[in-house]
């Protein structure tokens, strides 16, 4: 029988930002706002959700103001914990993109897993973290520590890479050797180089991995920051590096693509991924 998988991706505008509430009362707007939609994917069926990048809050990295650590949260946490409650309703896989506090001082970048019973998987932390103009991520997140992991959910193997990792192609690949079906990118970005780079890079990786991937970004602008429009476009790619459901640059949207995990099987025996990779030979490459 065809693996079929009806999956989602949500893409979000901020609904109250920095001045306009304390940090508790934005990222509960932002939750209510998410929640019309996490319950509308679980009524039409879908399998899988990936929420954006820190899906709760502003995307506050264009500042550099500590009083957003006050944001971060355990994982797995209160805001893990509540939508486990809608994964086990609506036999939903989830992942949920949050601030990670480890402990005192030692902040992430991280996204849960959550299976389609409510259990909590695992997660991912970003791995790589810009630091630049706009970008002043080192300033909140320690780069991630905890490899590039994939989770066995119910309905598919699964892996993450969050928003800049997408520029590096090593953690894609260390993914696909790890077993992922689909890799999820949620992401904050704005228009600019990055969005030609956005339906390059990604299906890119697809085709290089044979894999599937889903690739979020939030849209509007956020002030009080200006940083730029993020400007949308989360889309689907299937292995041959083939966009297939795209979302507009501008909405609020839930967009809910079905696809054939099959087809991973058919173009890696058409390009034999696995068989004609030459892992040994790299270690000749570079010396660190």
């Amino acid at each position: 029988m065809p693996r079929i998988i009806k999956s989602g991706l949500i893409q979000m505008s901020l609904p109250k930002t920095e001045g306009e509430g304390t940090i508790e009362e934005i990222k509960e707007a932002m939750v209510q706002k998410h929640i019309p939609l996490i319950e509308e994917a679980g009524e039409k069926g879908v399998q899988i959700l990936c929420l954006q990048e820190i899906f709760n809050t502003p995307y506050f990295c264009p500042g550099q103001n500590s009083a957003w650590y006050a944001s971060a949260e355990s994982v797995p946490g209160p805001t893990t914990d509540r939508m486990a409650e809608y994964a086990k309703k609506y036999k939903m896989v989830m992942i949920v993109p949050v601030y990670e506090k480890e402990q005192a001082g030692v902040l992430y970048n991280t996204a849960a897993v959550i299976d389609a019973d409510g259990t909590y998987l695992g997660k991912y932390r970003k791995n790589h973290i810009p630091h630049t103009s706009g970008f002043w991520e080192k300033f909140f997140f320690k780069p991630g520590n905890l490899g590039y992991p994939v989770f066995q959910t119910m309905y598919a193997k699964i892996g993450v890479y969050i928003c800049y990792d997408r520029h590096f192609p090593d953690g894609a690949r260390c993914l696909g050797l790890n077993g992922a079906e689909i890799v999820y990118n949620p992401s904050a970005t704005v228009a600019g180089l990055s969005q030609y780079l956005w339906k390059l890079e990604q299906p890119a990786h697809a085709a290089a991995n044979g894999y599937f991937m889903g690739c979020i970004n939030r849209v509007g602008e956020e002030k009080p920051w200006n940083l730029g429009r993020f400007y949308g476009s989360s889309y689907f790619v299937d292995p041959r590096g083939q966009i297939f459901a795209t979302a507009s640059e501008d909405k609020d949207e839930l967009l809910i693509a079905d696809f054939d995990l099959d087809m991973i099987d058919e173009v890696r025996s058409v390009w034999q991924f696995f068989r004609d990779r030459r892992p040994e030979t790299y270690d000749k490459l570079v010396e660190l």
